[in-house]
């Protein structure tokens, strides 16, 4: 196949295809899982372990779709279902996906499929950590197993969020594994891109034609005072180190570390070209200060400094910066995709509000030439959120986590107006 960083032959049959609107989920925080490293990690499950149901309620949540009128559904394979243990394999649980991508496709909303977001098998985190070279071997039998039984799929994200996964787990040591060891840091997120090149090697060799990516988070990164030379050069090192050299690796089949009075690092892997289209999550803007007090000396904050607000979780609603990490994404010379952007808040207007402004974003990016082919909001129903529990109101669907009752926001009415009234 051609190198997708040079020519976009790959999509060439598709560029009259409709523009993908969508909604983003993930298994593990609809449905939980009692296999995987995060159920005994956050104690707020072990009071909702199933969170909302949904491994039992798919159907009925999969008719939301319809009633949204999207066209694409991004969700995630919980992997600890898949494989509970290191040698043995659920075939139902294989089914119950299968059965998923069969309505979907009944129903005519395009799959987007993720393999890895966020959790692992319990097993998994404690005999093969990221850092360890035999993860990529085990997981890339997951995968092997999962599009051998898996058809009818072409949009494939192979992980979610990879930076945010080795930040909190290996630098901040908040979640699985929960280790603080920045040099294991990167050696995990060498080796996860190394997992990357081996799942879109398998997957393009079940389906030549299939179009296989990473979603990324973006943010928008700027010095908390401007005068200060700190600071800002504490915010260009994190912009690049965040949102560039996951970019570059792409570009370069090089993965370059670069932090403060450190010696920088360069580490093959090798994924030049491994790419066919860019899943960019874009949820905030962060302001950083360099304070030698604080860990990595790092302190971050949100402000309001626009005036369109913060979210629930304390997070600054800064609709431009999405334009800005397109325009960075769109050096990969690939189709881009928003494969996450929502907003926590319970106010429906709120959310109407911060969804308008960023699609405005994304059409004023297409009318300057980006290519930009899909939009997926988060989420579709309220769900758990990471370390911040069952208060964090995403859904465009209120769910009452007594009754688990799903109950349409005015924002689901509005999103459907979006996707009859925008014409990309």
């Amino acid at each position: 196949m051609d190198d997708p960083l040079v020519s976009d032959s790959a999509w060439s049959l598709t560029t009259c295809h409709q523009f993908l609107w969508g909604v983003a989920t993930s298994a593990f925080q609809l449905e939980g899982s009692p296999h995987a490293d995060w159920t005994s990690w956050d104690e707020i499950l072990a009071d909702k372990p199933d969170v909302t149901d949904h491994y039992n309620r798919y159907k009925e949540d999969l008719c939301l779709l319809k009633d949204l009128g999207v066209n694409a559904y991004r969700f995630s394979i919980e992997w600890s279902r898949i494989q509970p243990r290191e040698n043995s394999w659920d075939e139902k649980a294989v089914e119950h996906y299968q059965e998923i991508i069969a309505i979907l496709r009944r129903d005519g909303i395009e799959p987007m499929v993720t393999l890895h977001h966020f959790t692992h098998p319990l097993w998994f985190s404690k005999k093969y950590p990221w850092h360890e070279d035999a993860s990529v071997e085990k997981f890339l039998a997951y995968v092997k197993r999962v599009v051998a039984a898996i058809g009818d799929v072409t949009y494939w994200i192979t992980f979610n969020e990879p930076y945010v996964l080795i930040l909190a787990g290996y630098f901040e040591g908040c979640t699985p594994p929960g280790i603080k060891n920045a040099a294991l840091g990167v050696r995990a997120l060498a080796n996860i891109l190394k997992a990357h090149a081996g799942a879109y090697d398998i997957i393009h060799k079940a389906c030549p034609h299939a179009r296989v990516s990473v979603a990324h988070n973006m943010a928008a990164l700027a010095p908390w005072k401007k005068w200060n030379p700190f600071d800002r050069l504490l915010s260009r090192v994190a912009k690049y180190f965040y949102n560039h050299s996951l970019l570059d690796a792409f570009l370069t089949g090089s993965l370059r570390i670069k932090f403060p009075f450190k010696e920088e690092l360069s580490i093959p892997v090798p994924i030049k070209g491994k790419l066919d289209f860019f899943g960019v999550n874009y949820y905030t803007r962060i302001h950083m200060r360099f304070n030698p007090l604080k860990a990595m000396a790092v302190e971050m904050r949100h402000s309001d400094i626009d005036g369109h607000g913060l979210t629930d979780m304390g997070w600054e609603i800064h609709p431009r910066g999405l334009e800005k990490v397109l325009r960075y994404a769109s050096r990969l010379n690939v189709p881009l995709i928003i494969t996450e952007n929502g907003i926590a808040t319970k106010d429906s207007q709120k959310k109407i509000r911060f969804m308008k402004k960023h699609i405005d974003v994304i059409e004023q990016c297409k009318k300057q030439g980006m290519d930009i082919r899909g939009y997926f909001y988060w989420s579709l129903i309220d769900n758990y959120e990471w370390l911040q529990g069952l208060d964090a109101r995403f859904g465009l669907y209120k769910v009452n986590f007594e009754t688990l009752k799903r109950t349409p926001t005015n924002a689901a009415a509005y999103y459907s107006y979006l996707i009859k009234n925008r014409r990309f």
